[in-house]
């Protein structure tokens, strides 16, 4: 009997209220609310998105309405403790007051407010509980089921209790309402509410009871297919799908959810575009969060793989969703397959217009769930397929169509963002036709990179000897069937690309090909955007004034290109995003060549790093206007990468969708001694050797020792010491010279084809015995490992000890030894060009983070969620008392401000520790969710901290900012957190700046905390390194301003960047040192730039802002305990255990050109820091001069191997000297201006690496 409709106006009247994570339902919800309107007219049904709630406040005001109005209340997908935190209130106080609540598929926490009649989850004791958890049965040896397997559970409790009265019966209506939900289509919504209303309206609503039929929940595939033109759009059957193309065929996986809802447009543009390029789709999907039976079911058949790629255009996991992930589980199913994986998502968190015209693109929680989480998996090419629109029917301009989406939209329908759909649907093409494609006829781009140019460094790329690579490379596609040219020698292909027909065009490096300008202008598709920064084409870069070169040269099939400059002398990543930046005309039509002219089937982009990824544009969530998109188009893009470089490798996945192929860093030894601090050591053992009543023989001896310590520099020549102080001095010295022999430092660059040699993987296998925290194998079972003995053998040759641990560790050493005794790399890198999957790994130093190995696959960063791990706060604590110690035994108080610089490599490596350093300071910890997920900070007590709270100003590289964050907005939480707690200034000196800023400025507390600061969004560097390598800058407050420009942008607890200069200046008074951790054992402060730019700029500008030089400290925890040196013993420690060590430059010179290269980067980066620190003691570069410049048979070899990179040592020494960093004797001065102009005649003499 249909019950008699009532009015609005009847007390009958119900409100049911929904809120959950997204709007995947919202369609089918507000369906039904017009359906259930012709029997209950009264009835509103109203959906609450948590999504919205960032980006639109008001949108959390109505959904606390509603519920405090609710009647049936359902929580569901609350997972992010923001969303819970947002409502959990408002839902304990009504859960009481309202007919029923149901928690459902969220945290504990809400669960726990399930009330359904008698049924509660609250944890009292009753029979309904106790039955649930009979049901459940025992979860011990279980592994966790399937999505499937859950839903067949789900659907047969009620059968099971169907006839069990009393409170079984309440319980049965929770799994009914589970299965209502879990299969969202408008009939199952529409009969969820009309049961719970059926069953549980109460009070003036209780006369709806037993009035309302509802139909058992609908019953849909488990593990189906999905397809538009299907009769009803769903099937079980890979015959029913319609077959439009031939081309090739592509697993595309979805969201039952979506489906289920009718919301499908989304999805149904990528589809149309797919197979609009001739590409067979299969569009499969899986209950739950769990793929693989959605895979294993029609993207294979009979053992054999059915489909030449796959996409996921869920946004989560292969294997989990938001709440959790397996992604060893998605590595082994997706290997099976061997295909390429690209993971695309819907904007969830924002609308496609807000998506559009946004500078940052993804926000945070999208970027964690839906890039980096999938990246873990092994996914490539991340990139935006859709979403909601705004409603307000204004253009997208995310890209160059500025489409309009319907105004209005109240059913928060999903729409295809065209532009990504039609570029997703061409990354795809490609990818499966390289993959169908012959070797013998496969075109490949090898492109090189020459940063920063005119600098001798044409074909550089970290840790990498770019040329031997480079040939092993060509040879090994040649044999695996590439139709290439291989040269001679590797000498032969240097000379070939550097030299060639260079002089002849009055270019850097030999002239491959000519675009000409009219062509250039006729099929340049932003040529407007490009001239209005550049002027005409064809542009000054790279061009003769009629057409812009190419450059490299061509061995069949293979092209070997080299990258333009980014157009500014200077690093890319400093001037990423500037506003009006774009590409060169040569930038451009470089990309352009390669995809249109060469034709090539795949892009290898060859070391760590170019420019590419560093072009303007979104930071995550590349739009069609965002340059390293249009630049890359279409074409697969492989990337070979160092493996211990996370953050930046990371973004070029993420901004050039790159798929990355990780190659090993150089073998590490000791430093060793050599020359004089042989001498020195010598002259200590027999001191230390020498019989206690040997006195006479000491006092002779030690003023020997006091001169070769002088003649060495670590010890001064006067005055003489005395005999008393003896024993300390030399003590010291001892100290000293076995810190220098045993400092591990890189030997020499990596070689791609090349393992390491038996002695270099004993001096590895010792740093890394080392490293370890457990157990230390003997050298000499390292010795037997390396001599091929098995575990057991070794272990038994040199030691007793079987405990497990030992056991364990020499089993390690011995696969790690098996592991660098291969080669990965070439293989990997074929492997990847055939268009099959490249293997997941982590990213770190290989002594530290073993797993890096076998290399040849493709790096990701942690789980973001787990940062800052348990281990790497208890190791931040540790390090920051060992900073404060330092300091204080350097005669200081306790200091109320430290600045500290965060970089996302080191912070990736080490799981947060750097993050977890700057929380000590601030006596603040991260807070974890019941999932053990981040998800803000809590401020430690101070009788727990026993200190006061310090003062720390956190400035971040852009790279932290761009892959990390909810680390980001955990920092300025803690700032915000010690600002307002009730505690005395004396004992918080973060709320007694933070309320002096306040009274000095009239701002508000939330500004006054701001402690985190970075480049505006979008933008990186502090450009000090830009101006070091121009050598244009004037003094050091040039040097401070640009500094202070760059980074005066504060980030809130949102997460979002507000210009803070004034703020900036003002924190920045206060600082009494500043500190930074070394990033790794083969990278050190003087050998890349990014140390002085970050930490040696925010040490100019406070000098600026407090009138005095603060002391500069450098944290040392790549091997063993940490420890705290100042700058200055830091940068003479890296200048006698590299650049003065033989061991060091040989290694090096034996790569040629680019160990030349290296050499002039210590001491550009030398000179950097007496720029921003002065703490450069003038001995440093006496002997680097000594060294390199006024050795004539040194500088005759360096000359020859690199005539650039040699002038300009030269050069930079006399910079030095002309800056009065140091005073060489005018016999000095004289041959060094002398040896700088033979360099620089020899230069002009050779003709080559001439600026164009």
């Amino acid at each position: 009997m249909t019950p008699r409709p009532i009015t609005a106006a009847d007390p009958g009247s119900v409100r049911v209220v929904i809120v959950t994570m997204d709007s995947h339902l919202a369609a089918a919800v507000d369906r039904a609310q017009r359906t259930l309107e012709r029997s209950i007219p009264g009835l509103k049904i109203s959906l609450h998105a948590a999504a919205d709630w960032e980006l639109d406040p008001a949108s959390l005001q109505r959904c606390k309405d509603d519920i405090a109005k609710g009647d049936i209340i359902l929580a569901n997908m609350l997972f992010m403790e923001d969303h819970i935190r947002a409502v959990l209130p408002d839902l304990q106080a009504r859960r009481d007051h309202c007919d029923a609540m149901i928690g459902c598929l969220s945290a504990g926490e809400v669960i726990k407010l399930t009330r359904l009649g008698s049924f509660s989850m609250n944890g009292e004791p009753g029979g309904a509980m106790a039955l649930l958890k009979r049901l459940r049965g025992s979860s011990k040896d279980k592994k966790q089921s399937s999505g499937e397997s859950q839903m067949a559970m789900l659907r047969r409790i009620p059968k099971i209790l169907r006839f069990i009265p009393g409170p079984a019966q309440d319980v049965r209506a929770y799994f009914l309402t589970l299965q209502y939900w879990l299969a969202g289509s408008e009939e199952n919504v529409v009969n969820m509410v009309r049961y719970l209303v059926d069953r549980y309206a109460d009070g003036e609503r209780k006369g709806l009871r037993g009035t309302l039929k509802a139909q058992p929940p609908m019953v849909y595939p488990d593990v189906g297919l999905y397809h538009p033109a299907l009769p009803q759009r769903m099937t079980e059957k890979l015959s029913d799908l319609p077959v439009k193309g031939t081309r090739g065929r592509v697993g595309v996986l979805v969201m039952r959810s979506y489906l289920l809802a009718g919301n499908t447009a989304h999805y149904d543009g990528v589809l149309a575009a797919l197979e609009a390029r001739g590409l067979d789709v299969v569009p499969a999907f899986a209950t739950g969060l769990d793929a693989r039976p959605a895979v294993e079911k029609f993207f294979q058949q009979n053992g054999r793989v059915t489909v030449d790629a796959v996409v996921s255009l869920t946004g989560f996991s292969l294997v989990g969703g938001p709440a959790y992930n397996d992604a060893k589980a998605a590595e082994e199913m997706l290997a099976g397959l061997d295909v390429p994986y690209l993971a695309a998502h819907a904007v969830e968190f924002q609308s496609l217009e807000q998506w559009g015209a946004s500078e940052r693109g993804l926000m945070p929680i999208e970027q964690t769930i839906m890039v980096a989480i999938p990246e873990l998996d092994g996914s490539t090419g991340p990139m935006v397929f859709g979403g909601r629109s705004d409603g307000t029917g204004e253009a997208c301009i995310g890209c160059h169509r500025r489409c309009v989406l319907p105004k209005g939209d109240a059913e928060r329908n999903m729409h295809v963002c065209i532009d990504r759909a039609d570029m997703l649907a061409a990354r795809v093409e490609k990818l499966v036709m390289l993959r169908r494609s012959r070797r013998a006829e496969r075109k490949l781009a090898i492109v090189l990179f020459n940063f920063p140019p005119n600098s001798g460094a044409t074909g550089s790329a970290a840790f990498l000897s770019v040329f031997a690579s480079l040939y092993n490379t060509l040879k090994s596609l040649k044999e695996a069937g590439y139709t290439v040219d291989v040269p001679a020698s590797v000498d032969a292909l240097r000379e070939q690309i550097i030299t060639g027909n260079a002089a002849a065009h009055g270019s850097i490096a030999n002239v491959v090909a000519k675009i000409p300008a009219d062509t250039h202008v006729r099929r340049q598709n932003w040529l407007k955007e490009i001239e209005g920064q550049w002027g005409a084409a064809p542009g000054r870069a790279q061009s003769d004034g009629q057409s812009i070169f190419v450059l490299g040269a061509q061995y069949g099939n293979v092209l070997v290109a080299i990258q333009p400059a980014f157009g500014y002398e200077g690093d890319p990543m400093r001037l990423l995003f500037e506003k009006s930046f774009a590409p060169t005309h040569a930038f451009a039509a470089f990309y352009r060549y390669l995809r249109e002219d060469f034709g090539a089937h795949a892009l290898l982009h060859y070391g760590t790093h170019g420019a590419l990824e560093f072009m303007p544009g979104k930071q995550a969530g590349m739009s069609g206007s965002s340059w390293p998109d249009r630049l890359i188009g279409d074409m697969p893009n492989f990337y070979l990468y160092a493996a211990n470089n996370p953050s930046e490798g990371t973004i070029a996945k993420r901004r050039s969708a790159a798929t990355l192929i990780s190659y090993l860093t150089p073998p590490i030894s000791a430093a060793g001694l050599y020359r004089g601090l042989l001498d020195l050591k010598a002259s200590i053992e027999r001191w230390r050797g020498l019989e206690p009543e040997a006195d006479a023989e000491r006092e002779q001896l030690l003023p020997v020792i006091q001169a070769q310590a002088a003649q060495v520099e670590l010890a001064p020549a006067e005055p003489e010491w005395t005999f008393a102080d003896g024993e300390s001095h030399v003590a010291k010295l001892w100290a000293s010279v076995l810190e220098l022999e045993y400092t591990l430092i890189p030997n020499g660059l990596h070689v791609v084809g090349e393992p390491m040699t038996a002695g270099e993987r004993l001096d590895l296998l010792k740093a890394a015995a080392e490293a370890r925290s457990d157990y230390h194998p003997a050298d000499t079972t390292l010795e037997a490992i390396v001599a091929g003995a098995r575990p057991e053998d070794a272990l038994a040759r040199t030691t007793r000890d079987k405990r497990p641990e030992a056991v364990e560790a020499v089993r390690a050493m011995c696969e790690l030894n098996r592991l660098l005794s291969e080669e990965h790399e070439l293989g990997a890198l074929v492997h990847a060009l055939d268009g099959r999957f490249v293997r997941p790994a982590p990213s770190g130093d290989l002594i530290r983070t073993p797993a890096i190995l076998p290399t040849g696959r493709n790096l990701h960063g942690f789980d973001p969620f787990r940062i800052p791990s348990t281990f790497a706060m208890a190791d931040g604590t540790r390090q920051t008392n060992r900073l404060l110690e330092r300091y204080r035994l350097d005669g200081n108080p306790l200091p109320e401000t430290v600045a500290l610089v965060l970089w996302g490599t080191d912070n990736l490596k080490t799981e947060g520790g750097p993050i977890a350093q700057a929380l000590a300071l601030m006596g603040a910890k991260p807070r974890f969710d019941s999932y053990g997920r981040l998800c803000g900070a809590d401020l430690i007590p101070l009788e727990q901290l026993g200190r006061p709270r310090i003062d720390a100003v956190v400035t971040l590289s852009g790279i932290f900012r761009d892959l990390l964050p909810l680390q980001t907005k955990l920092l300025a939480e803690a700032a915000w957190l010690a600002a307002t707690a009730d505690e005395p200034a004396e004992m918080n000196y973060v709320r007694a700046h933070a309320l002096a800023y306040m009274q000095a400025k009239g701002v508000d507390m939330e500004t006054a905390a701001l402690r985190v600061f970075s480049n505006a969004d979008g933008a990186y560097g502090a450009n000090v390194n830009q101006l070091i390598e121009e050598g244009t800058w004037q003094d050091g407050d040039e040097l401070a301003e640009t500094y202070s420009r760059r980074k005066s942008f504060a980030y809130s607890r949102t997460g979002k960047p507000e210009q803070q200069s004034a703020l900036l200046e003002s924190v920045l008074s206060n600082v009494k040192l500043a500190y930074q951790n070394l990033e790794s054992v083969e990278v050190g402060i003087t050998t890349i730039d990014h140390y002085f730019d970050t930490l040696g700029g925010i040490s100019r500008a406070v000098r600026r802002a407090s009138g005095n030089d603060v002391p500069v400290y450098i944290g040392d925890q790549t091997r063993g305990e940490g420890l705290v040196r100042s700058l200055s013993e830091q940068v003479a420690l890296e200048t006698r255990t590299r650049t003065l060590n033989p061991k060091w430059y040989e290694g090096m010179l034996k790569h040629g050109y680019e160990g030349v290269r290296q050499i002039e980067a210590q001491v550009t980066n030398t000179l950097g820091w007496s720029a921003t620190t002065g703490q450069v003691a003038p001995w440093v570069y006496h002997q680097i001069t000594e060294t390199f410049v006024l050795d004539p048979e040194m500088r005759e070899r360096l000359a020859a191997l690199n005539p650039t990179a040699s002038a300009k040592v030269a050069n930079r020494l006399l910079e030095a000297h002309e800056r009065n960093y140091w005073t060489p004797e005018p016999g000095v001065l004289e041959a060094l201006r002398n040896a700088g102009a033979d360099l620089e005649d020899r230069l002009e003499g050779v003709g080559v690496e001439v600026a164009a």
